[in-house]
This record gives structure tokens, sequence and C-alpha cells, in this order.
């Protein structure tokens, strides 16, 4: 008898956007070409659900959406505002953003160079683990501002990956006194790009994508904004969870998505 296929491991994704001058933008990381998971692929900040993620007073640290509400919008019993704080997280971590306010009430900014300087040591202490992200909120008197951040998509890597994710992806604008940047760890280079020219520097080989980067892409490149943007995933009350499946013709293997022929006979959870 085979061995049932890994659980998949929760995670969480944040695309960050502006507006620039050709349109709105998307931030982007290239992982390390030496990682275990997409490495060289670039990729929108984000990782694994951490057990300090669901922290037991999370509501404490967090503006404007309470938990039974977050897990509603996941469709999961409970626990759900964890993800979006394994959003700030990440985050924060990857990219050097930190999607909070603060005691003033406004958006964090890394303006004042004591601040920034401040919150790097944060940023280090975080990524280490020698620090919890609820432990900067108390020392920095900070919320995270989940009221801000909004549940866009759900992907769940196929069955017979050795590494699998169920991963809730979201969007949120980038604080425009905050500079994102790679951490030389995990990433290793970054950039913003419009979602359309992302998808055709795919195309020419240029950038390495997965499918769900490619098609989260897809997405919001029907937006002229950020604000058009933002404005249409606030109001989105249901996100299907999307669960790609391995299928086999005589073009060789495929991945295929629901809809798609042969989908409901290829090597997948039914």
């Amino acid at each position: 008898m085979s061995a049932p296929p890994p659980v998949p491991r929760d995670a969480a994704t944040v695309m960050l956007v502006r507006d620039g001058d050709a349109g709105m933008e998307v931030f982007m990381l290239r992982r390390n070409l030496e990682s275990d998971f997409v490495g060289g692929l670039y990729v929108f900040p984000g990782g694994a659900v951490d057990e300090a993620d669901r922290h037991a007073d999370l509501e404490a640290v967090c503006r404007g959406r309470p938990d039974d509400q977050a897990s509603v919008l996941l469709g999961i019993d409970g626990g759900g505002l964890a993800f979006w704080v394994a959003a700030v997280r990440e985050c924060f971590e990857e990219a050097g953003i930190l999607l909070a306010y603060g005691s003033d009430g406004g958006v964090v900014s890394f303006a004042d160079e004591e601040v920034a300087e401040r919150f790097r040591l944060h940023r280090k202490g975080v990524d280490s683990g020698q620090q919890r992200l609820v432990e900067v909120c108390e020392s920095e008197h900070l919320q995270l501002a989940v009221d801000q951040i909004h549940y866009f998509s759900h992907w769940i890597t196929p069955v017979g990956a050795p590494r699998r994710y169920d991963t809730r992806f979201f969007v949120a604008a980038a604080p425009p006194e905050q500079v994102p940047l790679h951490d030389d760890r995990e990433t290793i280079a970054h950039l913003w790009a419009r979602p359309a020219d992302a998808l055709v520097r795919h195309e020419r080989g240029e950038l390495d994508l997965i499918l769900p980067t490619i098609k989260n892409l897809e997405a919001i490149a029907r937006f002229d904004s950020s604000e058009s943007l933002l404005a249409a995933a606030a109001t989105v009350a249901r996100v299907p969870a999307v669960l790609p499946r391995v299928g086999r013709d005589d073009r060789g293997v495929r991945i295929l998505l629901p809809g798609d022929a042969g989908y409901d006979e290829a090597v997948g959870e039914r």
C-alpha cells in the first residue's frame, strides 16, 4: 500500500501593489537559487504559517478584522487571523515592508533614519526567530493593518509534489514611506513590474514563474490602478480553492486546472 500524500502546509502570500507612471505595479522577489522550494523563481512575499503566527491573542495587535470574520472569509472554523499575521510577517522578513499602524494611527513610516534602523533590527530579529512579530507590535505600540489586506485567491499544491502548500493569496497597497528590498538570504533580487509586463517577460524566458503566480498576475492585470484592484478585492465574499492536477497525454505531463479537459481523470484528490 502506498503512503498517503503529504498534507499541504498552511501558507500566506501577499501581493504588494502601487501605481507607477505607466500603471499599477506589483512587487516580486526572486528566490535564492539554492532554495529547496521554487529556487530561482520570482514570487510574491510569503511563506508558511508558523506556530508563532497563531498567537492566542492576535486581535489585540490587529486592527479591523476579528478572527471570526477572517475565518469565515477563509472558509475555516477558526484561527483565520493567523493567515493575515503570517502574510504581514513574511512581507516584513522577506521585503522589509511592515503593514502596520503606528501609535499615531497612520501607517508606519520609515522616512526617519533612526526609525528605519530600529525596524531593520526588528526585521532581523523576527527573521532569525529571536523576536515574534507580536512582540514587535507590543514594544512599538503597533497594530497590524489587517483591515487593508484583502483575501484574493486560494491555491493548493498538486498531489504528488514532494512539498505541498495550502496557500492563501492576499493583496495590499505598498506603504508610501517604506522601501521594499530583498533580504539577500531567502531572496536574491526584487523588482516592481506591471503585471502584464511580468507575464510578457515570462513568455520571453526572462522571468521564471510558477502557475499560481502566473494566474494571479493575469487576474490583477485586469485592473488599471491599485485603487480599483483593492476596492474589488475588498468586496469578495467567497474565494474558491484551486487544486491543480497532473495529467498525461501524448505530449507528456501537463498541469490541469478545474474545467480543463482530462482534469477529472487526472491524478489528484477526489
